[in-house]
């Protein structure tokens, strides 16, 4: 491997099928019933506004509060997802064994994810309101992070186990982390530069909610089988392998 950080982790195998994984992961996370009903309340705090007042909102400005928003829950994130990697290379976890439990613990997040197990399905955010408007927007958007709702759990959960298959790199649990977040707030930004259209193509999603969470559940639990029967880890060497032979980089 190069001694250049930017190509190893390009060149990683197990980022290489986890990135996409991470952005669905995000974009079920951000259609599930704990985050799509709560959009037109956090656009209306993050401006400062609220009811009929958010539509007629400058688009500059909403804008402008959901990102500030998604770079609250990014920062979030991505510290989780930096500290997560470097626990697991001081600990030093290795052998087939550790990632067949960790699959198992997927399969039970996907399950979770479903509604399976009511103890996990409370609510565990923080009930702090900061100021509204965009003073408070990056602020409301940590403490979304900070309190991690059903929904979201399982599925952030998820995507950090999938950091450690693969070689050791603290790394690479912030960048899926980030790549998660991209799943995540993205939605939140492009709702915010076209409100109207946009809380009428959410309805769709309300209605199907049941749906978005069996997807999503049925997502994580054939992750989690993947990894249990060591199928991930035979296609993270594969792609490695390929990548690294074909693949040449200007870094």
């Amino acid at each position: 491997m190069t001694d250049n950080v930017f190509a190893e982790i390009a060149l990683d195998g197990s980022l290489l099928l986890a990135i996409p994984v991470a952005v669905l992961a995000g974009l079920v996370s951000f259609l599930s019933p704990c985050v799509l009903p709560l959009v037109p309340g956090y656009l209306g705090y993050v401006t400062g506004l609220s009811g009929a007042n958010i539509a007629e909102q400058k688009r500059g400005r909403m804008v402008a509060g959901m990102s500030l928003f998604v770079l609250g829950f990014t920062v979030v994130f991505v510290l989780i997802g930096l500290v997560f990697s470097r626990v697991v290379v001081w600990l030093q976890f290795e052998g087939a064994w550790v990632y067949q439990v960790l699959g198992l613990v997927v399969i039970l997040l996907g399950v979770v994810f479903m509604g399976g197990f009511s103890w996990f399905q409370r609510d565990s955010r923080l009930h702090v309101q900061p100021r509204a408007g965009l003073w408070g927007a990056p602020v409301l958007g940590m403490i979304f992070g900070l309190g991690w709702a059903p929904c979201i759990g399982p599925t952030m959960s998820a995507v950090l186990l999938l950091s450690t298959a693969g070689s050791p790199s603290p790394w690479r649990g912030a960048v899926l982390a980030f790549v998660y977040c991209l799943g995540l707030g993205l939605p939140f930004i492009l709702i915010a530069m076209g409100f109207n259209k946009s809380m009428a193509a959410l309805g769709f999603f309300r209605r199907h909610r049941v749906a978005v969470m069996r997807f999503g559940g049925g997502l994580l639990i054939l992750l989690g089988l993947l990894m249990v029967s060591g199928l991930w880890n035979t296609w993270v060497l594969q792609l490695q392998t390929w990548f690294a032979n074909e693949v040449r980089l200007p870094i």
